[in-house]
């Protein structure tokens, strides 16, 4: 699938392209009261570029100008841009690994 083609409310988008962007970290309380890291970056490919929310330690995990994939992942919108996140059963991959494999 390529970025152009996600649309708000969809799940199971699997979409790779390169990080273009990324910004620092903040902290935020999740519903559940747990507080958590978050941060933005931008994920590009030839037909566009999307949000990519990064939660925990995938924020660590990613750079400036990796090749990322996500499988699995859902897009949301928020105030007026298409956000995409790898999400709870998603999975993300950098430079052809696994973002859970490369951390060990």
């Amino acid at each position: 699938m390529k970025i152009s083609e996600v649309r708000p409310g969809t799940g199971n988008v699997s979409v790779e392209g390169e990080v273009t962007a990324k910004d620092e970290p903040r902290e935020v309380v999740t519903r559940y009261g747990k507080k958590t890291r978050v941060a933005n970056a931008v994920m590009k490919d030839e037909s566009g570029e999307i949000t990519l929310s990064l939660w925990g330690d995938d924020i660590d995990k990613i750079n400036v100008g990796d090749k990322v994939g996500i499988e699995n992942g859902w897009v949301s919108e928020f105030k007026g841009n298409l956000q995409l996140s790898v999400g709870k059963y998603g999975k993300l991959t950098i430079n052809g690994q696994s973002a859970s494999d490369s951390a060990q």
